[in-house]
């Protein structure tokens, strides 16, 4: 129920987020839970100009959300013309959690997902710094995150997360898929092992293990654990392809049900796609990932 109004209706839209989370309000409630006693509640009390959502509670964790409009957003309190209920406490869901980024989209969203609120529902969070703020049907973008361990943690899943906690994006699950090196590295039993360099973390593979970048002086009965950049460094060293256990993302990354994101050595300076694969090289950076997510965004919509 809504008093009459030309706004347009927000309650059956997804990933309803209000930011900057100023303009929610948390206010203590004493009556009926209902969208009719709500709305009559709400409708002709004034409101600050900020005010654009209304969160009701009953001090016993129901709540209720309800965006709001005013007759004059200039003057500083203006009587509220216009109400309409979003989610009565049947659909609501408050949490408390003191690590969760109440200004950010990707926060909430994952917060959603670990307390099973899914499209039909509203997440409330008391969040970081004891702010309030909801997101309203979470259903945020999925994106696959495939990432080679070691080193631990995986740095593009690290990456991508740290965007997503300042960048504006809409809401966006990353969901990491791991190839474990040491698995790969399993199916073959060489007298050596020779890995791209020190900080891959593969310095302990039940054979004596050598790094590329330090270019061994003598060339050793090896596998070469690496992709195809690192081939073509061997062959400028040595001369010659030794046996090799593939690490590329790009190349040993089975097909997903949805968007991808992985790292690639032969890429430098750019971005490519690849169906719904989103590839950026291995040296990847904070602004290139923002870029790529950014593109990601603009492409799914």
């Amino acid at each position: 129920m809504a008093a009459a109004s030309g706004m347009p209706s927000l309650k059956h839209r997804r990933n309803l987020v209000q930011i900057p989370y100023r303009g929610v309000s948390y206010q203590p409630y004493a009556g009926e839970m209902t969208e009719t006693a709500i709305v009559g509640h709400l409708l002709g009390k004034e409101a600050y100009r900020r005010t654009h959502f209304v969160i009701l509670h009953d001090g016993e964790r129901r709540h209720a959300l309800a965006a709001i409009e005013v007759a004059d957003r200039e003057t500083l309190f203006s009587p509220i013309d216009h109400v309409e209920v979003l989610a009565l406490p049947e659909q609501c869901v408050f949490v408390k959690d003191p690590a969760t980024d109440c200004a950010n989209r990707s926060a909430l969203a994952e917060l959603a997902a670990r307390n099973g609120v899914g499209p039909d529902r509203t997440l409330i969070c008391e969040g970081k710094y004891d702010h309030i703020n909801f997101i309203h049907r979470p259903d945020p973008l999925i994106l696959r995150v495939v990432e080679v361990v070691p080193p631990e943690p995986p740095k593009l899943m690290g990456l991508v997360e740290q965007v997503l906690s300042y960048a504006d994006l809409p809401p966006i699950r990353p969901v990491l898929e791991r190839i474990d090196l040491r698995d790969l590295c399993a199916s073959v039993s060489p007298k050596h092992y020779l890995v791209p360099c020190r900080s891959g973390g593969l310095d302990e593979l039940g054979a004596p293990v050598h790094f590329l970048d330090e270019r061994p002086p003598e060339r050793l009965e090896w596998v070469l654990v690496g992709c195809e950049r690192s081939l073509q460094f061997h062959r400028h060293y040595y001369g010659d392809e030794p046996l090799r256990v593939e690490m590329c993302p790009r190349r040993i990354a089975g097909k997903g049900d949805g968007p991808t994101i992985l790292k690639c050595c032969l890429l430098e300076f750019d971005i490519e796609w690849e169906g719904n694969t989103l590839i950026v090289p291995w040296g990847a950076d904070l602004s290139m990932i923002e870029r790529a997510l950014k593109e990601w965004v603009t492409h799914a919509q």
